[in-house]
């Protein structure tokens, strides 16, 4: 049996060692940037599809402002919480984005028996007359959003011509039966003297 001197040993021991894989930075560096291009190029379509709906929902009706007063009224509820999305009445995926309704955001709401105010920090406030509200109730979803049963309050209004969903979330979801049936009052009364009034 031949044994190895120590030197023969280590030198045999060095040649059989392979050394470890170098990284190709190069490939890992293209693509990272590839990767980067894509979800730029991707967001730059979804604002120009966002700012594309925009135009074509250019010639909706403007919203309406807190009228003089309102403040000084009384007060049948308020809430805060979340404002969603705006769509199409009946339609849950058709977002509406004109005015700034495309927006989420916190919101404040008012109602009392001259209509809805919608205060949205960081974005558009509206309000929208009595005589427009046409009714509410409880979902759970609009414009893509899905939430619990029953988790968003949904008030439909008119803008103009247009029937419009407006999806809000109350930071006590527990209130949202209480706006159901105050708004729901509020519209029913205003139908009543409407016909009255005809009938005169």
């Amino acid at each position: 049996m031949t044994t190895l001197s120590p030197t023969h040993q280590l030198y045999r021991l060095a040649a059989e060692q392979k050394s470890a894989e170098v990284t190709d930075w190069s490939a890992r560096i293209s693509w990272v940037i590839g990767l980067a291009v894509l979800i730029a190029f991707v967001y730059w379509l979804m604002r120009q599809g966002w700012k594309w709906r925009g135009s074509l929902q250019s010639d909706l009706t403007d919203l309406a402002t807190t009228p003089d007063g309102f403040a000084d009224g009384e007060k049948l509820l308020t809430l805060t919480g979340r404002y969603h999305a705006s769509t199409t009445a009946g339609q849950w995926l058709d977002r509406i984005v004109a005015h700034g309704l495309g927006t989420r955001s916190r919101v404040e709401l008012t109602l009392t028996e001259q209509g809805l105010d919608v205060v949205r920090p960081g974005a558009t406030d509206f309000f929208v007359p009595a005589a427009d509200l046409r009714e509410a109730r409880t979902d759970k979803a609009l414009a893509g959003k899905v939430l619990p049963e029953g988790g968003l309050l949904v008030i439909t209004w008119a803008l103009g011509d247009q029937l419009i969903d407006s999806g809000f979330r109350s930071d006590h979801s527990a209130e949202h039966a209480a706006w159901v049936d105050a708004v729901n009052g509020l519209t029913t009364t205003q139908l009543t003297s409407t016909t009255e009034g005809t009938a005169r």
